[in-house]
């Protein structure tokens, strides 16, 4: 059964069968070899898109291995009009931040326009698709379902019309495609920072993800992948040869991106995620947490696999959640050995311990349930029964593995 997505989000296409557009098998794969989407697109398959005006969701990830923009990438290829650009969270140039609102606009160098999808609408309008006979979607993720881009891909691929196509340009999970973490989201916890049941490390490329959700019928519409050549599976980031670009603001380093699935959590309580310091999602902190060494020796007591956690301070900048004046205490968290971090876990530990000394000081907002796709993760903590949620989390990130398993691309 497919399911409902916000109130506010329309499905126009009716259902159609997922097509592959020429699957790459990566024989030979190796460190330093990955072709994006978009290079495999303009050498092998522009006829996909040849004498068709052409629409792109894209942002500053979306570039060849030479630098190039997939933006002039397309607006160079023969035969191809780009008549349209899409924006996602964070603007086309990546610079905006978190929630804030982007506005419509024109392309200063081809003359294209450009539409907001993190404005007045999260969705390509029917107005905004009037000169689109394709849209294509070349953005790199996290890996991480508390991410707004693949949501924009999937809630964009949903809106369009029957006689609009949908192409996704497909790249790497930078923390590897090959693990799964977190609990499946409960659908009434639908958000933009989670709109349908994936799990929260969700270990699968954007192409895959999109695979997933038409083949299981969670959205309709007409999807192909352009799949990347020279991919495996258990490949970071940085063993694909593809240059490391910020792809948003805040997460700046492939750690933390790594860290991201579980520290995301503090987003939704009164301590700092890092955000106005120079390690966003890699530091925890808040004036009240005095006893940070006391803080730090239990979490590092948990032996948790991967990391250990170390004493600092920061001084927050302004207009970020909690701005000091002065340096405050935080918890830096230290990956040690990324193959065995499990970041879910380390993000709940790091709840529990917190809560646990500062029962008082330590607080939730509002967001937490959407961040955590449940209301159970704020039950665990304030109830005390954190590694029983846990278990049921990995039963979930071992379920998941298992549905998605028909859907990959790359071994």
């Amino acid at each position: 059964m497919r399911i409902p997505v916000a109130a506010t989000v329309t499905l126009l296409a009716p259902a159609l069968s997922l097509s592959l557009s020429l699957a790459v098998t990566p024989v030979g794969a190796q460190s330093g070899q990955v072709v994006p989407g978009i290079e495999v697109l303009v050498r092998d398959s522009l006829h996909l898109i040849g004498g068709k005006r052409v629409g792109l969701i894209t942002n500053h990830s979306g570039r060849a291995r030479d630098g190039t923009s997939s933006i002039d990438l397309l607006f160079r290829a023969p035969n191809v009009r780009l008549t349209a650009l899409f924006g996602p969270e964070h603007g086309l140039r990546g610079t905006a931040e978190a929630g804030e609102r982007v506005s419509s606009t024109v392309d200063e160098a081809t003359g294209v326009p450009i539409f907001s999808l993190y404005g007045d609408t999260r969705v390509p309008t029917q107005a905004m698709l009037e000169n689109v006979d394709v849209l294509l979607y070349d953005i790199q993720d996290v890996g991480a379902r508390v991410y707004t881009y693949e949501w924009t891909m999937a809630l964009s691929a949903a809106a369009t019309r029957a006689h609009v196509g949908f192409i996704v340009l497909d790249r790497p999970d930078p923390i590897r495609a090959d693990r799964v973490g977190g609990n499946i989201l409960d659908q009434k916890f639908s958000s933009f920072v989670g709109q349908f049941p994936v799990a929260l490390r969700y270990g699968l490329t954007p192409g895959e993800l999109i695979r997933f959700l038409v083949g299981e019928k969670l959205i309709e519409g007409n999807v192909r992948v352009v799949p990347m050549s020279g991919y495996l599976r258990s490949m970071w980031y940085d063993e694909t040869g593809l240059a490391w670009r910020n792809p948003s603001p805040n997460i700046r380093s492939l750690n933390a991106a790594l860290l991201y699935p579980g520290t995301v959590f503090f987003e939704g309580t009164n301590l700092s995620e890092g955000r106005g310091t120079d390690a966003p999602f890699e530091l925890i902190g808040a004036p009240w947490l005095t006893d940070i060494g006391a803080v730090v020796a239990d979490l590092n007591a948990l032996r948790l696999a991967g990391v250990r956690f170390e004493a600092a301070e920061r001084t927050i900048a302004p207009g970020a959640k909690i701005a000091s004046g002065s340096p405050i205490p935080f918890v830096r968290v230290v990956v040690t050995d990324r193959d065995r971090v499990e970041p879910v876990r380390v993000g709940v530990k790091m709840l529990q311990v917190i809560h646990a000394r500062h029962p008082a000081e330590f607080e939730w907002r509002g967001s937490i349930d959407r961040l955590a796709g449940t209301d159970e993760l704020k039950a665990a903590v304030d109830g005390g029964t954190v590694d029983a949620l846990l278990t049921k989390w990995d039963a979930d990130a071992a379920r998941f593995a298992a549905m998605t398993r028909p859907y990959w691309l790359y071994p």
